[in-house]
């Protein structure tokens, strides 16, 4: 079916350049080699449209293009460059000549390269994929690690004593089964453990999720998460080490609370009173944990989720690098792990649509902590909380991120930041209002945020939106 002038107004009015669409001005021409790169990447991201003769920015103008006069010819050089056919239609728009790439998405378990290079789009930029996201592809189409066979050749019997099947139903709310077959029945219809001819095999997920000891099993044991605890704010002295030892649901609580106590206490006024509160709330360390544990790599070895607490503030992380961009954790949600996320939901466990990331804003916030980091590094995802440091104490980073985060939390719940909601997130009073308005253009200058158009065109009334939105 052709495409019309009116599906390309339809796109035009997208908030924001989406996965599936990416518009290029090119009013006079459009280099070959990134024309290729486009299409590698957008294939690689589920194919999608690229669109030339349109402005990228809002209320994206048709400007028209003089690029590629012969889109046949075309059509053929970029299937001789890249592999595989794009394609390309024109459209006489009113205000212009348009050009529509339609990329076709890459086959499963399959990656498109060019010269080598394995692209997809992070912002406005092309960057390679990295080993935690071609690895993932590569394994599309074949069984998960986590419905590998972790143990086999076991009685009913066995299984009952090696998973805590107990904890499995009061976790679901459900009553216990009167006999060994219903229970076994159960793990059956949730696909932690199979059936076969010489008894029952427990698969990695029913290990990691419910196992009374995780020793027993080789292939998952290495998957216990891990707390140590610094004297200090440096890893020069350990004071604690611990590696936990039950599946993931039947020992979450346990592991929260044992995190809570390894807490140092600070000391606030509240009401006049001076009491000693934990470092971090409840819920903070609670969500963090939950995504650390479901949003790992599993096909990574060699790494487990790690709690590590100092002095002044405790990291959490997990081995991988994350499907979503650290800047779109708030607004953002990606499962690498479904089944576990889907089974951790239904025990009550996390959120699995991505409001665990809003509620450690929201926390943060609400007791003017210093804003979270979030950093990826080589094949690992780390979550920093720290403990109180008034405004004045905070680097120029720290109001910056705060201002970010602060901006996207108030999109997602169908607002626009202010300086005023800014400042009531430092505790600062308005006579402080200048302070924070330098905030705000240092977050604009870097792109983080920008004025938002729907508000009214004044400085004291101004309103803002995250810089993507």
């Amino acid at each position: 079916m052709a495409i019309t002038a009116e599906q390309v107004d339809v796109w035009r009015t997208s908030r924001s350049e989406t996965q599936r669409l990416e518009f290029k001005e090119a009013k006079s021409q459009f280099d070959n080699r990134k024309l290729y790169r486009y299409c590698v990447a957008l294939a690689n991201e589920g194919g999608g449209h690229l669109i030339l003769g349109v402005e990228d920015k809002p209320p994206r103008k048709v400007v028209g293009t003089a690029a590629f006069r012969d889109p046949i010819e075309m059509a053929s050089k970029l299937f001789q460059a890249i592999g595989f056919r794009v394609d390309i239609e024109e459209v006489m728009h009113p205000d212009g000549r348009v050009l529509v790439f339609v990329i076709p998405p890459r086959p499963k378990g399959t990656a498109y390269h060019h010269e080598g290079a394995y692209l997809m789009r992070s912002g406005e930029q092309l960057v390679p994929m990295s080993e935690d996201q071609l690895r993932r592809i590569f394994a599309e189409g074949q069984p998960s690690w986590l419905e590998e066979v972790a143990l086999t050749n076991l009685s009913g019997q066995d299984v009952i004593q090696l998973l805590d099947t107990q904890t499995f139903f009061d976790l679901l709310k459900l009553p216990y089964p009167t006999n060994q077959e219903g229970v076994l029945a159960r793990l059956v219809d949730e696909v932690l453990i199979s059936p076969g001819d010489s008894g029952y095999s427990i698969l990695n997920i029913g290990a990691l999720l419910l196992a009374k000891s995780l020793k027993p099993f080789s292939t998952v044991s290495r998957k216990a998460a891990r707390v140590i605890v610094y004297e200090g704010e440096s890893k020069l002295k350990t004071t604690s080490d611990v590696t936990g030892d039950k599946g993931y649901a039947v020992g979450f609580a346990g592991l929260a609370s044992y995190v809570m106590s390894q807490l140092p206490q600070n000391e606030v006024i509240q009401e006049a009173i001076r009491v000693e509160v934990k470092l971090v709330d409840e819920i903070v360390i609670r969500e963090l944990l939950a995504n650390a544990l479901i949003h790992q790599d599993m096909a990574l070895s060699g790494g487990s989720p790690m709690v590590e607490i100092y002095s002044n503030r405790v990291e959490i992380s997990n081995p991988g690098e994350p499907i979503v961009p650290v800047e779109r954790f708030i607004d953002g949600y990606q499962s690498r792990n479904e089944r576990l996320a889907d089974l951790m939901r239904r025990f009550g466990i996390c959120e699995e649509k991505s409001s665990g990331i809003d509620r450690v804003i929201q926390s943060v916030e609400f007791h003017q902590l210093p804003a979270p980091d979030f950093l990826t590094g080589h094949q690992r995802t780390t979550a920093i909380i720290y403990g109180p440091r008034a405004f004045k104490d905070m680097t120029g980073s720290d109001r910056v991120r705060a201002c970010y985060q602060h901006c996207v939390l108030q999109y997602v719940l169908r607002r626009s930041m202010s300086n005023q909601s800014l400042r009531e997130r430092f505790g600062l009073p308005e006579s402080n209002a200048n302070k924070v308005s330098q905030v705000i253009a240092a977050a604009m200058e870097q792109n983080l945020i920008k004025s938002d158009a729907a508000a009214p065109n004044s400085k004291r009334y101004a309103r803002y939106i995250p810089g993507w939105a």
